[in-house]
C-alpha cells in the first residue's frame, strides 16, 4: 500500500508551483481591469492553503516508491484540474463547475476539447482567465514531458521506455535526484522554443497576448486559441507556416530537441527511425489530401490546398487540434486520413497525445515478423527499431495497451451513445477526448464545442482526457487490487 504522506507532499509541491504561475494571470488581470482579479486572487489564496496541508503529512527520510510514483502522476492531473478550474469558476466567467473542470481538465492534458467556442464567447472571456485557460496547456505540456522523458519509464509504461538511451534523465529503478537536472534541461529547451515561436508570431503580426496564448497552444500541442475560429481568425500564411513547423517540433521527442541543442548532435533526428516514420507520416498523408482536394477542384490554389492540408495533417497527428479550414466539408476519404492521424500521434517523450509514433512501428513491426513466422514458423526473428532489439515483454506492453486503448474507446462510445448522443459524434468525442485532440467529428467537430452535452458526458471525457494524457496504464494501475496490497 503505497505512504500516501508522501504522495500528498509531492502532490502539495506542485499545489504551490501552480499558485506561483496563477500570478501570471493576476498581473494581466490587473493590466486589463476585466474584472477578474478578485477571483485570481481567491484562487491562489486556496491553491496555497490546500498546498500547504498537503506538504506537512510527509513522513522526513522517506524516499517516493514506485508503487508511490503512480498515484502521484495520476493525483497530481486530478488536483491541478481541480484548483486549475477555480479562476474560471470564481470568476462567473463559466457558471457551471462541471464545465469549469471539463476546460481545465482539457488545459492541462493539452486535449483542447472546450465548452466555449460559440459565437465571441471566447473573445469575450476577460484576458486574465483567457491567458490561465491558455497557460493550463503550457504547464502540462511540460509536465507530460517531464513524466514521459523522466518518470513513466521507470514505472515500466510510456512509449519512452523503448529509447532509455535517448533520455538525459534517472536511472529506471527509483526517483534520483538527477530528475532535477532533467527538469532544468527539459524547461530551457521548452521555454527556448516557445520563446522563439512567440517572437516569430509576433513578428507576424499577432499582438503579443495572442502570440503568447497560440505559443502555449502550439508548444503544448494543446489547441486552446483566443479566437472562436481558431487560427483561420489570422488570414496570413506567415502565421499558419510558423505554427505548422512549431506544431511539428512539440510533436518531436524532446530529447531529440535535447541533443541537437546541447550536444550539437547535427543527425541525432535523421538518425532516429522513429523520427523518419513520422516525418514520412505528414508528407505521405498532405500528398494523399492535397491530391484528392485538386482532383476535386483542379482550379484550387496549389498553395493554398497544401497550406490547408499540411496543416491540419500535422494538427491532428501532433493532437494539437488548431484549424484552419472545417475539413468535415472535404469529403470521407480526407476525413477517414484525418481519423487514423488521430490514433496516431506524436513521438515518445512529446507533448503529443495519441497512442504515439513508436507504437505503431512496433505493432507494424511484430504484424511483420508473425507473417514471416508462416512461412518460416522455426525461425527466430527478433524485433528491431532503428537497430535496437525490442524485449518481448515491451512489445506485450504495447500489445496490452493498444488492446486496452481500443477496448476504452469502444466502451466509452457505447455509453455516449446510451446518452442519446449519434454514433459519430459519440466516437469522434471518445477518440478526440482519448488521444488528447481536441475536434472531433459529428456535433463535435473542428467548428463545434462540447457544451450541448449532458454533464454525465462532460465527466466520462473528463476521465478520458486523464488516462490518455497519463498512457491509460498510469491510472488504471491504481484500481488494481495489487496496488493496494502491502
Amino acid at each position: 500500500m503505497p505512504n500516501f504522506r508522501n504522495v500528498g507532499f509531492v502532490v502539495g509541491v506542485l499545489l504551490q508551483f501552480i499558485a506561483v504561475m496563477m500570478l501570471i494571470p493576476l498581473g494581466i488581470s490587473i493590466n486589463y481591469g476585466d474584472g477578474d482579479t478578485i477571483a485570481f486572487i481567491w484562487s491562489i489564496l486556496i491553491t496555497i492553503a490546500a498546498g500547504t496541508a498537503l506538504m506537512f503529512l510527509r513522513r522526513k527520510g522517506k524516499d517516493i516508491s514506485i508503487r508511490e510514483g503512480f498515484a502521484v502522476v495520476s493525483l497530481s492531473w486530478v488536483s491541478a484540474a481541480l484548483v486549475g478550474a477555480l479562476p474560471f469558476f470564481l470568476s462567473g466567467a463559466i457558471p457551471s463547475f462541471t464545465d469549469c473542470l471539463f476546460e481545465s481538465m482539457s488545459g492541462f492534458t493539452t486535449t483542447g476539447s472546450s465548452i466555449l467556442g460559440s459565437h465571441n464567447t471566447i473573445e469575450s472571456l476577460p484576458h486574465g482567465v483567457l491567458f490561465w485557460r491558455s497557460l493550463t496547456h503550457w504547464l502540462g505540456g511540460m509536465g507530460i514531458i517531464l513524466l514521459s522523458l523522466a518518470i513513466l519509464p521507470m514505472l515500466g509504461v510510456g512509449g519512452m521506455q523503448l529509447f532509455r538511451a535517448e533520455v538525459p534523465g534517472p536511472t529506471k529503478d527509483k526517483l534520483t535526484p538527477r530528475i532535477k537536472d532533467t527538469a532544468k534541461i527539459l524547461w530551457m529547451v521548452y521555454l527556448g522554443i516557445s520563446v522563439l515561436e512567440m517572437l516569430l508570431l509576433w513578428i507576424g503580426g499577432m499582438n503579443l497576448f495572442d502570440s503568447a496564448c497560440h505559443t502555449f497552444g502550439t508548444m503544448a500541442t494543446g489547441g486552446f486559441s483566443t479566437k472562436s475560429a481558431s487560427i483561420g481568425f489570422y488570414d496570413s500564411r506567415y502565421i499558419q507556416y510558423v505554427i505548422i513547423i512549431f506544431m511539428f517540433i512539440a510533436g518531436t521527442n524532446f530529447a531529440l530537441h535535447y541533443r541537437f541543442i546541447f550536444k550539437g548532435q547535427i543527425n541525432c533526428f535523421w538518425s532516429s527511425r522513429e523520427f523518419r516514420f513520422y516525418l514520412l507520416v505528414v508528407i505521405l498523408f498532405t500528398i494523399l489530401i492535397m491530391g484528392y482536394g485538386l482532383g476535386f477542384q483542379p482550379s484550387a490554389a496549389i498553395e493554398t490546398c497544401f497550406r490547408e492540408s499540411l496543416f491540419q495533417v500535422v494538427s491532428l497527428l501532433t493532437t494539437t487540434g488548431y484549424g484552419t479550414a472545417d475539413w468535415e466539408l472535404w469529403g470521407a476519404f480526407p476525413q477517414v486520413l484525418l481519423v487514423l492521424l488521430m490514433f496516431v500521434g506524436g513521438m515518445a517523450g512529446s507533448t503529443g497525445g495519441g497512442v504515439k509514433v513508436i507504437r505503431v512501428q512496433v505493432l507494424l513491426a511484430q504484424v511483420k515478423i508473425e507473417l514471416s513466422r508462416l512461412i518460416h514458423p522455426q525461425a527466430v526473428n527478433p524485433l528491431r527499431i532503428g537497430g535496437q532489439v525490442i524485449s518481448a515483454g515491451i512489445v506485450s506492453n504495447v500489445l496490452a495497451f493498444l488492446l486496452a486503448f481500443g477496448l476504452i474507446l469502444g466502451a466509452s462510445t457505447a455509453i455516449l451513445a446510451a446518452m442519446g448522443i449519434d454514433m459519430v459524434t459519440s466516437f469522434g468525442a471518445a477518440v478526440a477526448s482519448l488521444s488528447n485532440i481536441g475536434p472531433g467529428l459529428g456535433e463535435v467537430g473542428p467548428v463545434d464545442n462540447y457544451a450541448w452535452m449532458p454533464s454525465a458526458a462532460k465527466w466520462l471525457l473528463i476521465a478520458l482526457m486523464m488516462l490518455g494524457r497519463l498512457e491509460v496504464f498510469t491510472v488504471l494501475v491504481l484500481f488494481s487490487r495489487h496496488f493496494w496490497r502491502r
